[in-house]
C-alpha cells in the first residue's frame, strides 16, 4: 500500500521543520563535543587515581561520542546551522573525532539516502544485504564470507574497528580530487593530533582513554544504523518498483528508545522522519513525527526488536521480507532453486 507517493509533497509538508536554528545547533555541539572532550580529560587524570572510575566513565564517553557523531551527521545533511559553510567548517572539525572524512562521508551519505531499499542500487553506505537467491548462487566460499560478515561478533566487534579506523583511510582509484583531498586532510590532521597526544601523555595512557569508549560507540552506531533498515518487514524494492517515499516510511525505523538513549543518539531513531526529509535538524525530529499523521502506521522497533533484528540475513523477495539463514532454507521455492543450481553444477 502506497503511503505517499509524491516527493515534493512530502518535503513541502515537513519544511516547516527544516529550518535550522543557530543557538540550538550550538547548544548540540556543546552537550556533544564538549562533554565527550571533557570525560576524556578526567578519564586520564583518573588513571592513576582508581581504575573503577576509569572504566565506568567508558560507557557516558561512548554515549557522548555517538551524539558528536549525530551532530557530524546534521553537518553533512546541512542541517545543523543555518550557514552552510559554518556547517562545512564544523563538519571537518567533527570529522577528526569520529574519524571520518567529513567531504567525502558527507557524498556517500547522501548516495546512500538517494538509494536506500533499492534492490539494484545496494553498496552504497548500506550494511551488505544479500537476497536469498543471490546467496544461495553463491561458492560455499562466498556463503561462508558472508555469514562471517554478518555474524554478530564479526559486524558488531570487528566491524567498529574497519568501519572506523581502516576504511575511512582508504583513498579507491578514480577518486574525485576533492574527495581524495578530504581523506588525506584528515588523515594528516588525524597524525598530527595523535602523534602530539602520545608524546604528551604515551602512547599506552592514550590507548586506555581513548579506545574503549571509541570502540563501544563505533559498536553502538553500527547496531543503530542496522536497526534503521534491517528489521524483518523491511522495504526492498527493484529500480522499476522503487519509491523514495516508501523507502523513508516502510524502509526506515521508529527506533523507541528511552529519553535518555534518545538524547545521547541524537533522536537519530526517528530515523522514517530523517529519510523523508534529511534537511530536518535532529532537534526537529521528534516535533516533525508528532504533527504529521503520514508517519502514524510507520514501522515501530524497540530496543528488544533492534536486538532480535541481528538474527534477520537476507532478503526474500517472494515473502518481501528479510529472513533469517535457517528460514530461507525451508522456503520451498528457495529448495527447488538450490537443488537445480546443484543439479546444473553436477552437469
Amino acid at each position: 500500500m502506497t503511503l505517499i507517493s509524491n516527493r515534493s509533497a512530502v518535503h513541502e509538508a515537513l519544511a516547516a521543520y527544516a529550518k535550522p536554528r543557530l543557538g540550538r545547533g550550538l547548544l548540540d555541539i556543546a552537550t556533544s563535543a564538549v562533554p565527550y572532550l571533557a570525560l576524556c580529560v578526567a578519564m586520564y587524570f583518573m588513571l592513576r587515581v582508581s581504575p573503577l572510575i576509569v572504566v565506568a566513565l567508558v560507557i557516558p564517553t561512548a554515549g557522548f561520542l555517538v551524539r558528536v557523531f549525530v551532530v557530524f551527521h546534521d553537518c553533512a545533511h546541512g542541517s545543523l546551522l543555518p550557514s552552510r559553510r559554518a556547517n562545512t567548517w564544523v563538519g571537518s572539525v567533527l570529522g577528526i573525532l569520529v574519524l571520518s572524512p567529513f567531504r567525502r562521508w558527507r557524498h556517500g551519505h547522501a548516495a546512500h539516502h538517494a538509494t536506500s531499499g533499492n534492490l539494484d542500487r545496494r553498496g552504497i553506505g548500506d550494511v551488505q544485504t544479500l537476497t536469498v537467491a543471490e546467496y544461495q548462487a553463491r561458492s560455499w566460499r562466498g556463503q561462508l564470507g558472508y555469514r562471517l560478515f554478518r555474524n554478530p561478533l564479526v559486524m558488531f566487534g570487528l566491524g567498529p574497528v574497519f568501519a572506523m579506523i581502516i576504511l575511512p583511510r582508504l583513498v579507491p582509484r578514480g577518486t574525485r580530487p576533492r574527495m581524495r583531498n578530504s581523506v588525506l586532510g584528515t588523515d594528516a590532521a588525524l597524525v598530527v593530533i595523535v602523534g602530539a597526544l602520545c608524546w604528551l601523555i604515551g602512547w599506552e595512557d592514550f590507548l586506555i582513554v581513548w579506545a574503549p569508549a571509541a570502540l563501544l560507540a563505533g559498536s553502538v552506531g553500527i547496531w543503530l544504523f542496522y536497526v534503521q533498515h534491517q528489521f524483518e518487514d523491511a522495504y526492498w524494492q527493484r529500480q522499476g518498483e522503487w519509491s523514495y517515499a516508501e523507502a523513508a516510511l516502510r524502509g526506515s525505523s521508529y527506533l523507541k528508545l528511552p529519553k535518555l538513549l534518545q538524547f545521547f543518539t541524537g533522536n537519530i531513531g526517528l530515523h522514517h522522519v530523517h529519510h523523508l526529509n534529511a534537511r530536518i535538524p535532529n532537534y526537529n525530529l521528534q516535533r516533525a513525527h508528532d504533527d504529521n499523521a503520514i508517519f502514524a502506521s510507520v514501522p515501530t522497533v524497540s530496543v528488544l526488536d533492534g536486538v532480535r533484528a541481528v538474527k534477520f540475513k537476507l532478503w526474500d523477495e517472494e515473502a518481501g521480507q528479510l529472513v533469517t539463514f535457517a528460514q530461507a532454507n525451508l522456503h520451498p521455492v528457495l529448495k527447488v532453486t538450490s537443488l537445480e543450481r546443484e543439479s546444473n553444477a553436477m552437469a
